[in-house]
This record gives C-alpha cells, sequence and structure tokens, in this order.
C-alpha cells in the first residue's frame, strides 16, 4: 500500500497505527509530534488504534513557541 507522508510517497506492508508509522518512519521526538491524515488532525489518544490506510495523506508537525529578541531586548 502507498501513502504520502510529510510530502514523500511511501509503501508499506500493511497498515499500520499512526503510532507503529511514527517508528517506522523514525520521527524523533514522538511525544511533541502533531499528526495529521488527510488534513485532519488526529488525537493523539488515537495514535495506537487509528490505522493509515492507503491513499492517506499524513503530515508530521512540531509546534514550536518562542520569543522575539527584539521583546527580550526592551525587557532587559
Amino acid at each position: 500500500m502507498k501513502i504520502q507522508a510529510n510530502g514523500k510517497e511511501v509503501v508499506l506492508e500493511k497498515e499500520l497505527t499512526v503510532k507503529e508509522l511514527l517508528s517506522f518512519q523514525k520521527v524523533e521526538m514522538q511525544d511533541y509530534v502533531t499528526v495529521q491524515i488527510n488534513d485532519e488532525f488526529v488525537n493523539r489518544d488515537d495514535f495506537e488504534t487509528l490505522l493509515v490506510k492507503d491513499g492517506d495523506v499524513v503530515e508530521f508537525l512540531y509546534f514550536m513557541g518562542g520569543g522575539c529578541m527584539a521583546a527580550e531586548r526592551r525587557l532587559v
């Protein structure tokens, strides 16, 4: 079966759960990744049960917070 993962075609021998796919793709910092399948966000509670199916488009996203260097300088 074929899926798209972060814009690249991936061939899988069988359907995998989201958690299995994260490991298969060697995704780092799995506790911090957000997953979208076919433009829908996947609830973290479903990672162990939701199967990725043939033709799915999967995105692994990291949301990082940060600040502005200019703002830090004003505060000092």
